[in-house]
């Protein structure tokens, strides 16, 4: 039987108090996973749900999970020992977005929110966090798992209270490097839970390690991740031998003159080298990657979201999940697999915007984009530099044309920012 979707929050069950504040945003008709995900969530079913980047998955569970925390039920247990709310995120700043977008939800009046949260991440000051566990006795927790972990085992942050529980970037969570911390950290929790997993990728195997996390029933949803990738966002590619694709990037920024540009390099080491031959050509660069402190880390976005630095150079890592506004190209130095693809491009073409994914790449790495197209059912358009601009290449004489090509496709466009 199909189900009867609403198209309004206030058929999804969200409150008038909550409407308002995303009206302030503009935001005044539910995504299609928001759809899916926030009749679950209200009911309180464990889910977990996939859905592309920039389609508001962190609001498709705040809102509902904020909903039932400020339900009776949940208020009489308020004066806990411990958070009720546990929210945990792989890096540090996708941890601080989620902390800003639960404050502005919860914003009552000059100052005050209805409820406490707490930002608990790591390089942050630990007795600091300790003395606000103490003093604050907060309802919310954000956290990334090592930090969370950390506290934890010391009997600093008491998890028996917990009712609601959220993976965000679930995918990542349960990744190799981090699925130890993860899985020792939730096998602490009060196991009679609500708990909600998300991300813009779910493979098989990142489900049958969320699933014992979970707990039972479990419930799935998605949307069609690929919507963004076809619709709202344009794939190029331009040929460039290793050694001249910095030339190239620079070039590239020249020609657009987009106000934001990200880019992106698998290997966080070279971050900082990228940024430094971008400044020495007076390109305004920052660099965000995982070995830099939090203060600079958190400077380097403010700057950039900020507009006084144009251009923010990242590795994956660092970036998995940042919702920054309107970016007009993501630049990709390297060819990624299919959900680092998806990622990288998903930061561009959010919130209803549109945007371009630009990958540089020699021969063999344009032969995996070629791969990545087809798996994505994306169209990736060839690209050249010329006499300071950027447009389609020429035609090959017809008797070589292949029939695949998309040079023919290709919009009529310099390149210049959207």
């Amino acid at each position: 039987m199909a189900l009867n979707v609403p198209f309004s929050y206030t058929d999804l069950g969200i409150s008038p108090f909550f409407i308002q504040r995303l009206s302030e945003r503009g935001i005044h008709h539910p995504t299609a996973i928001q759809k899916l995900a926030i009749p679950r969530l209200l009911a309180g079913e464990n889910l977990i749900f996939r859905s592309a980047t920039g389609t508001g998955k962190t609001f498709a569970y705040l809102l509902p999970l904020f909903e039932r925390l400020l339900s009776a039920e949940v208020c009489r247990i308020a004066g806990a020992s411990g958070p009720i709310l546990l929210i945990i995120a792989p890096t540090l700043e996708l941890c601080a977005q989620i902390k800003e977008e639960g404050d502005f939800l919860m914003k009552e009046g000059p100052g005050g929110t209805l409820v406490k949260m707490s930002l608990i991440i790591g390089s942050a000051n630990m007795h600091r966090q300790i003395e606000t566990l103490k003093k604050d006795k907060p309802q919310v927790i954000v956290g990334n798992p090592a930090r969370l972990l950390q506290l934890a085992r010391m009997g600093k942050l008491k998890l028996d209270w917990i009712k609601a529980l959220v993976l965000d970037e679930g995918d990542r969570l349960i990744a190799d490097e981090l699925f130890p911390e993860t899985q020792d950290l939730v096998s602490r929790i009060n196991p009679i839970r609500q708990t909600a997993a998300c991300s813009a990728t779910m493979s098989a195997r990142s489900r049958e390690r969320l699933l014992p996390l979970m707990g039972e029933p479990i419930l799935a949803v998605a949307s069609d991740e690929q919507e963004i990738l076809r619709e709202r966002i344009q794939h190029w590619a331009l040929f460039s031998e290793t050694r001249k694709k910095i030339s190239l990037l620079c070039s590239f920024l020249v020609a657009t003159m987009a106000k934001k540009v990200l880019i992106f390099s698998n290997r966080g080491g070279q971050v900082g080298n990228i940024v430094s031959q971008l400044q020495y050509h007076h390109i305004a660069a920052m660099g965000l990657y995982g070995e830099m402190d939090k203060k600079t880390r958190k400077q380097a976005l403010e700057d950039f979201k900020a507009g006084r630095a144009r251009v923010l150079v990242s590795s994956d890592l660092a970036a998995r999940g940042l919702d920054i506004p309107r970016i007009s190209y993501v630049v990709a130095l390297d060819v990624p697999d299919r959900e680092g693809y998806i990622h990288r491009a998903g930061r561009t073409g959010r919130a209803g915007q549109r945007g371009i994914m630009v990958t540089l790449g020699d021969g063999e790495e344009l032969r995996r984009l070629a791969v990545l197209e087809k798996k994505l059912r994306i169209s990736v358009y060839p690209k050249v530099f010329y006499r300071g601009s950027i447009s389609a290449p020429p035609p090959l004489d017809k008797h070589l044309r292949s029939p695949s090509s998309h040079t023919q496709k290709a919009p009529d466009t310099t390149g210049n920012s959207i």
